[in-house]
């Protein structure tokens, strides 16, 4: 990929995303599927960042955005910090994002290029997103967050896969890979286990989930990576 001034061809982004990031169409649709057999570099870089951006001091995240500088499709990179609030919480997002705004000297987009327009229910994108991630667990899954709150199902799937994992500027299947990260560095087993299937659900190769696993390794202790290895092989069945 060739970057000018941090700036990504936009044929190299709708290639990406399935469509123009004013398409609205794709606002409330969702996701094109993208599958995704080998990792490749640049989305080897997105997962480590979206680990650092989750579990990292402030200047291994600022280390890490200086990094993916003119190396990871900035669009990306932005859709990883926005979804890191959802994981890290809002003061990490924020803090990420100024200090990326600093590093790239990108401005934030103007409105019309943030691929949302005027969306004001995010409830069926969320629910299609929720499904792909959680496949034949979906039914389950929402009896169980409403058990535990009524308000945590909807913010779920209004909040998470609507709003955020929704978005069409990243594809889905990289936004689990970087979940699945995110999860690692924060050791949320359970989350993990739950996105470990997801990525697979979202097209991404099981060979893929191995090499993301092994791109946090450095990041996590060994015993943590013992056991989310162990976990990962549960998933697909050994």
């Amino acid at each position: 990929m060739t970057l000018r001034n941090g700036e990504a061809p936009m044929s190299q982004v709708e290639a990406r995303t399935g469509g123009t990031a004013g398409d609205d169409s794709m606002t409330t649709r969702g996701h094109v599927p993208v599958r995704i057999d080998a990792l490749d570099a640049e989305t080897a870089a997105l997962v480590r960042l979206a680990a650092v951006l989750a579990g990292g001091s402030e200047v291994e995240v600022r280390t890490e955005l200086s990094a993916v500088n003119g190396v990871v499709n900035p669009v990306w990179v932005e859709e990883v910090i926005l979804q890191t609030y959802l994981f890290a919480g809002f003061p990490r997002a924020l803090n990420a994002a100024r200090d990326w705004r600093r590093i790239s000297g990108r401005s934030a987009p103007a409105p019309a290029e943030d691929g949302e327009r005027a969306v004001l229910d995010f409830s069926e994108r969320g629910e299609a997103t929720c499904a792909t991630v959680y496949g034949e667990f979906y039914d389950r899954l929402r009896v169980n967050i409403r058990g535990l709150h009524p308000a945590l199902d909807r913010w779920m799937i209004t909040e998470g896969y609507g709003k955020v994992l929704g978005r069409p500027l990243l594809d889905l299947a990289r936004r689990e890979l970087c979940v699945v990260a995110a999860c690692a560095i924060a050791r949320q087993d359970r989350q993990l286990h739950s996105h470990l299937h997801g990525a697979l659900n979202a097209g991404a190769a099981a060979g893929v989930v191995t090499a993301a696993l092994q791109v946090v390794a450095p990041l996590i202790g060994d015993d943590d990576l013992r056991r989310y290895l162990g976990l990962w092989a549960r998933v697909q069945g050994k």
